[in-house]
């Protein structure tokens, strides 16, 4: 394959020496890290929709970004198009998975039978050109939230009419990524929340987001669909309050509803920071509770309120965020999805190589940098210092709940006022640099 990239060749690795744009400096697919490949660690998966079709419209101006994919007239030739040149992009930037939207690889038709069509259709080249290529699909998902439709939600829409033709679509969906071999299916709510309480049942809303979730579990259980069903938080934007809203809110959401034996979240940075949060804390929160599945790579823009889905090239969040994926196990099931799009300015096709590329050596640094701080253990020692004194007897009788306020009164009583010590942060902020 090699027509819709023509000047572009496989991307390989060169070392950090190398001045050569369209080369890794850092990724070095087959290099050994903590016993796994670079790989194997950090599964790198391209999305559909931004990659493919990102045009670089915004709310204030057109699209911007013409790809020689996208100028058929018919649109299922250019949804044949976008298929193949997505995959001769897979083979020549080297990544092992891939992900998409229903509605991205194959247009909505007048009424859902013929849509579906198109999707078999669609579908069906895939499942070839994944065969043909060796690279794999990580998971897939619906849109629920361009089509006017869904304006005031799919699950939680005040009409059960709009709530059926959800299930509808999410049925046909898994029936897609199951036939293609999808390690995972991702629940994304882009609509799923309220804009007023004026107008919103919100404790309804819920029950019925619930019983969606429910059905579709049923329904993967009925196709024999194997792949984890994933939550992907965000707080706002499209709605202004969405009912996944970060990782804490959809655990409670997962437990009050008898839901938790069945999900694990999909964290995306962006949305992390969108929720007053970093995207370590959403990490750890689902490492701790059992629920961390996969990652949407991307970053937002300090600067900025809104979900910009700029690519990940921070190398203090890709370090942390290996730090943190790599002490809790490492990817049991997902994997790193650029999640991302190139600026509106950003309109050559070469762009999109050196976006990908760029996320791919910052994340290679940042696993690079994680193992060495594990090996080290110069953090996780002053941290283990901190908590030492939860090892002593009084810790373990708190931990394992055999004292109560009685007793804590008496030891206080006899031992006086407590020793304080110092957080060290300044010295931990130190060590971290001398990593990055």
């Amino acid at each position: 394959m090699n027509k819709f990239f023509p000047k572009i060749k496989k991307i390989k690795y060169e070392g950090p020496n190398s001045k050569n744009p369209l080369a890794f400096k850092h990724y070095n697919p087959g290099q050994k890290i903590m016993g796994k490949t670079m790989a194997q660690h950090l599964r790198f998966a391209v999305c559909f929709w931004h990659t493919f079709k990102g045009t670089g419209a915004d709310p204030f101006g057109s699209p911007t970004i013409l790809r020689n994919y996208n100028r058929a007239k018919n649109p299922m030739q250019v949804a044949e198009d976008t298929m193949y040149a997505a995959f001769e992009f897979f083979t020549k930037i080297g990544v092992e998975f891939w992900c998409f939207h229903d509605r991205d690889i194959a247009p909505e038709a007048d009424n859902l039978a013929e849509t579906n069509k198109r999707l078999d259709k669609i579908a069906a080249l895939a499942k070839k050109l994944q065969s043909d290529t060796g690279v794999k699909l990580i998971w897939g998902t619906s849109n629920l939230f361009s089509h006017r439709r869904f304006m005031a939600g799919a699950s939680t829409n005040p009409s059960p009419e709009v709530f059926a033709y959800a299930a509808c679509q999410i049925k046909k969906a898994m029936e897609i990524t199951k036939q293609l071999g999808g390690l995972g299916y991702t629940f994304w709510g882009g609509r799923e929340g309220y804009e007023t309480l004026l107008n919103t049942d919100m404790g309804r809303e819920l029950d019925h987001l619930a019983a969606f979730l429910h059905m579709a579990v049923d329904y993967k259980k009925k196709i024999r669909f194997k792949g984890q069903l994933y939550i992907e938080p965000k707080p706002k934007e499209p709605t202004k309050h969405q009912y996944d809203s970060d990782a804490g809110n959809c655990f409670a959401f997962l437990q009050k509803y008898d839901l938790l034996d069945h999900f694990k979240l999909n964290i995306e940075a962006n949305h992390a920071t969108l929720a007053g949060h970093t995207f370590q804390h959403e990490l750890q929160f689902c490492i701790d509770n059992g629920i961390f599945g996969s990652v949407d790579a991307n970053r937002g823009d300090l600067m900025l309120g809104w979900d910009t889905d700029q690519f990940p090239t921070d190398i203090y969040d890709t370090t942390l965020a290996m730090y943190t994926i790599l002490k809790g196990g490492g990817f049991k099931t997902g994997g790193l999805n650029f999640d991302a799009k190139v600026r509106r300015q950003s309109i050559d096709p070469q762009d999109l190589f050196y976006a990908h590329i760029g996320a791919m050596d910052a994340f290679a640094r940042g696993l690079k940098n994680a193992a060495k701080m594990i090996k080290d253990k110069r953090i996780e020692r002053l941290v283990q210092k901190r908590y030492a004194g939860w090892d002593s007897p009084l810790g373990r009788k708190i931990e394992k709940g055999k004292i109560g306020f009685t007793e804590l009164e008496k030891h206080i009583l006899k031992n006086g006022e407590p020793k304080l010590q110092s957080s060290k942060q300044e010295l931990l902020e130190n060590i971290l640099n001398e990593y990055i």
